[in-house]
């Protein structure tokens, strides 16, 4: 409770953020902080452990329905790798180099295994649609997270909603007409190549 409190606190304030200000957010007395947690420094440590976690990810990613349709499945999963990313940002981003010994999950160790859980979590819930797939679920997997984490951002906010995300990755750049156009060009003259060749 304490960390879930913090988070939000840190966030905003960073590491000016007070233990006094977190114990009245958390409803209890500044001293139950300090029977958790030795100091304000390792409070930070385990909020910037928390937020840099992909447990509430994956457990986001293990909760989408099965049987709904790839798109929407897609979606739902960009929107809660979204947030997450959000949240590493915001926690990162306030404290700057501020924050006291940052755990190694800050510096780069353990990266590369919490990648490799949301990749996991991403490929349970492609694999339903593994025989539609143009490649592996888990080829599929790595570029739908690489994606995610590449796409622009406007006013510090993804460029596209996630429904608007997994359309595009789906069905890549072109709109319904301008696939359209494209069949229209390709049935030209009846030989594949379209128009007056």
């Amino acid at each position: 409770m304490i960390i879930r409190t913090a988070i939000p606190l840190i966030a905003e304030y960073g590491a000016a953020v007070t233990t006094a200000k977190i114990a009245r957010a958390a409803g209890i007395g500044e001293g139950t902080i300090f029977r958790v947690f030795a100091d304000k420094d390792e409070l930070l440590q385990a909020c910037v452990s928390q937020a840099l976690s992909p447990d509430d990810a994956i457990r986001e990613l293990d909760a989408i329905d099965p049987a709904l349709p790839l798109a929407e499945r897609l979606a739902e999963a960009a929107e809660a790798l979204q947030a997450h990313m959000s949240r590493m940002g915001a926690i990162i981003g306030s404290l700057g180099h501020h924050g006291g010994k940052h755990p190694g999950t800050m510096r780069g160790a353990g990266r590369e295994e919490s990648v490799a859980r949301i990749r996991a979590a991403l490929v349970e819930l492609l694999e339903p649609d593994r025989a539609a797939l143009r490649r592996s679920p888990e080829q599929i997997a790595a570029l739908f997270f690489g994606l995610l984490f590449v796409q622009p951002r406007v006013e510090d906010k993804p460029a596209l909603a996630p429904q608007e995300l997994a359309e595009v990755f789906l069905h890549g750049a072109l709109s319904d007409r301008g696939r359209a156009g494209d069949k229209d060009a390709d049935e030209g003259d009846g030989d594949g190549r379209g128009g007056n060749q």
